[in-house]
């Protein structure tokens, strides 16, 4: 299965027998299709444990495999959507980072558009993004509105922009923070102990 692809495209330990809590509590009583008075028998009970343990691993592997066919379950089949599309596999991201750069390829396919740029920065985002435009001054504005402060992945995001927006078209970006205002039912002991980043895009209780 992993023999056309080259070294470091997959996480220590995706590749031969799984094992693990789910592997191991696994339990497939073959011994209650043979006859009562065979179910006592050591040697059938070593045969049909091993054996079914097998099944274990092969259902392991049919739902791994399932996994594959959707980008939000994916793990090791993260590597083919990203020879697909031409990305370069990054095993220092984590699955969910590599998953968000995959799903913004897909949506920036095509003709550029605001709605390609929105689309794009959302899936980086995970949160609402305004798209303000200034065609006369060949720039954009990309406003990130669902989530507090910068979101994360910015440098695989800006690497996506800068490959589906117009070459001539410069950029900038617009993040929000929590206003002054809503910390005033935050006691003084309680923003004692958070960080000014923290503070700044702090959501309440």
């Amino acid at each position: 299965m992993y023999g056309q692809y080259k070294y470091g495209e997959y996480r220590y330990g995706e590749e031969g027998s799984p094992h693990g809590p789910d592997i191991d509590k696994c339990n497939i009583d073959l011994m209650k299709y043979l006859p009562w008075y065979e179910r006592k028998s050591e040697v059938f009970m070593g045969i049909l444990g091993s054996i079914g343990k097998e099944f274990c691993i092969l259902n392991y592997y049919i739902e791994d495999l399932e996994k594959q066919f959707f980008i939000d379950t994916a793990t090791w089949g993260l590597s083919i959507y990203e020879k697909e599309l031409g990305l370069k596999t990054n095993m220092s991201l984590t699955y969910e980072e590599r998953r968000e750069i995959i799903k913004a390829k897909l949506r920036g396919r095509g003709t550029t558009t605001k709605a390609m740029i929105k689309n794009t920065a959302e899936a980086f985002s995970g949160g609402e993004v305004d798209v303000i435009e200034y065609p006369s001054e060949y720039c954009f504005i990309v406003k990130f509105i669902g989530v507090k402060g910068i979101p994360r992945n910015m440098a695989a995001f800006i690497d996506m922009l800068e490959t589906i927006k117009p070459a001539h078209l410069a950029y900038t970006f617009k993040y929000t923070y929590t206003v002054w205002g809503y910390l005033k039912d935050l006691t003084w002991g309680q923003a004692k102990g958070m960080t000014w980043g923290e503070l700044k895009v702090y959501e309440g209780e």
